[in-house]
């Protein structure tokens, strides 16, 4: 599989779950009862909104990142370690 393609099968599911976390988070959560170091936001409701989306987006991108290099299969694993060892 080439690398945009990849890259894709990365961060589309990623976006989309990263959306519904938001609306389940912020459903729960109101951005104005939150604190950071025992200081409101200085950023405002919308600033909370989206450094929370792209915060969920950021974790769910490594959770599909994870899983894309966990489902490699061994020969490719095994190809380019010894293609990095021929190149000592």
């Amino acid at each position: 599989m080439s690398d945009g393609r990849r890259f894709i099968h990365i961060l589309w599911p990623s976006f989309l779950v990263a959306i519904v976390a938001e609306g389940v988070f912020f459903t729960l959560v109101d951005p104005a009862e939150l604190s950071v170091f025992g200081e409101p936001p200085a950023i405002g409701r919308m600033g909370v909104y989206t450094v929370g989306f792209f915060g969920f987006w950021l974790i769910t991108a490594a959770s599909s990142a994870l899983t894309c290099f966990f489902q490699r299969p061994a020969a490719e694993v095994n190809r380019r370690a010894g293609d990095a060892a021929g190149r000592r």
